[in-house]
C-alpha cells in the first residue's frame, strides 16, 4: 500500500491519495487518524493516517532521525509530532515557521520537495476554542501549568489573546524560566515569568490552564492541590481523553468556568490537514465527527 500513496497533490490540486503518520509515545488512543481520514473521504480522496508509537516499537527520542528518513522513503506528505518528540525533533528539520521557531516545539512537520518544514498547529488549535469560549474573560494574569512542547504552543496563544501576566508553572523551574524568558522576547510588553510553584503561583490569578499529561488515561490523577481552585477561576484543559478530567470536573464543581481539551484537538487537526493536503476542511464536519467519536466510545 506505501507504494501506491503518493505524497501530496495531482496536477489538478486536489491530493490522490495522502499518507501521513503520528510520531510519539503511547498514541494508541488518538483520535487524529479517525479525524484526517474521514475529512478527507469527505472531500473525496484517499488519506491513510499511520500511527508510529515509540512505546510500541521500544524506541525514544533517539529514533526520530530513523524515522524521519523512513516516513520520507515512503512517500509520506508529513507527520505529526507528539510528546516526547515537539522540541526535540526540531534539529532534524530544514525550516520553521514563524510560529514554530517562537514557540520552539513543532507538532507538525511537511516533507516536500526534498525538506522538512517544521510548523506548530497547537497554538492556533488552542486559540480558536479559547477565543470562542473565554474571549471576554479576565486575562490580566494567567497561570499556565506546563512548559513542554504543548505549554510552549499555549503560552504563546495565550499572549497572542492579549494575556497581560502569565506564570508558567514547571516541575523543572529552568525549562519554565527559559520558556518565559524567550516568550518575553517576543512579547516585550508583557509580564512573563517562570515558576516551580503552583501554590505560590496561583493567588490573584483569574485564569488558569492545564497542559501537562496528567488526568490522561494512564496517568490520572489532578496536576495542582484541589484546594487551591475556586469560582474566581476560568480553567481550561488540552488534556481530551479523558473529554472530562478530573481538574474539569472539580473545576465545575467548584463554580469555575471550564473548556475541555476537545477543541484543541480537533482545530490543530484542521491546520495540520492543511498543511499536508493544501486542501480547506470542513471545520464544523470536523467537529462534529469528533464530538459523535467521544460520545460513541464513552
Amino acid at each position: 500500500m506505501i507504494s501506491e500513496v503518493s505524497s501530496f497533490a495531482t496536477e489538478h490540486g486536489v491530493p490522490d491519495k495522502v499518507l501521513i503518520g503520528l510520531i510519539g509515545a503511547d498514541i494508541q488512543r488518538s483520535k487524529s487518524p479517525y479525524l484526517h481520514e474521514q475529512e478527507a473521504a469527505a472531500l473525496g480522496f484517499k488519506l491513510h493516517y499511520q500511527l508510529i508509537d515509540l512505546s510500541r516499537i521500544g524506541k525514544g527520542v533517539e529514533a526520530l532521525p530513523e524515522l524521519l528518513s523512513a516516513a520520507e522513503a515512503c512517500g509520506f506528505a508529513g507527520v505529526n509530532i507528539t510528546h516526547p518528540c515537539k522540541q526535540a525533533v526540531i534539529p532534524y528539520l530544514d525550516e520553521l515557521s514563524e510560529d514554530a521557531r517562537q514557540i520552539g516545539a513543532v507538532n507538525t512537520v511537511v516533507f516536500r520537495d526534498g525538506k522538512r518544514y517544521g510548523h506548530n498547529t497547537d497554538w492556533s488549535g488552542f486559540a480558536e476554542p479559547f477565543r470562542r469560549h473565554f474571549a471576554a474573560d479576565d486575562l490580566q494574569r494567567v497561570v499556565l501549568l506546563g512548559g513542554g512542547g504543548a505549554g510552549s504552543a499555549v503560552a504563546h496563544a495565550l499572549l497572542v489573546a492579549g494575556t497581560r501576566e502569565l506564570v508558567i508553572v514547571d516541575q523543572d523551574a529552568a525549562r519554565a524560566a527559559t520558556l518565559a524568558a524567550r516568550l518575553h522576547g517576543y512579547f516585550p510588553d508583557r509580564v512573563v515569568s517562570g515558576s516551580n510553584d503552583v501554590s505560590q503561583a496561583l493567588p490573584g490569578a483569574s485564569g488558569l490552564v492545564h497542559a501537562t499529561p496528567t488526568g490522561m488515561d494512564g496517568h490520572p490523577g489532578l496536576p495542582l492541590p484541589e484546594a487551591l481552585l475556586h469560582d474566581g477561576l476560568w480553567v481550561a484543559e488540552v488534556v481530551y481523553f479523558p473529554l472530562e478530567t478530573e481538574l474539569l470536573r472539580l473545576a465545575r464543581q467548584r463554580g469555575c468556568r471550564v473548556l475541555d481539551g476537545g477543541g484543541m484537538a480537533v482545530w490543530q487537526a484542521i491546520g495540520a490537514f492543511q498543511l499536508f493536503t493544501g486542501q480547506q476542511p470542513d471545520t464544523a464536519r470536523m467537529e462534529r465527527h469528533f464530538r459523535s467519536m467521544i460520545a460513541a466510545q464513552s
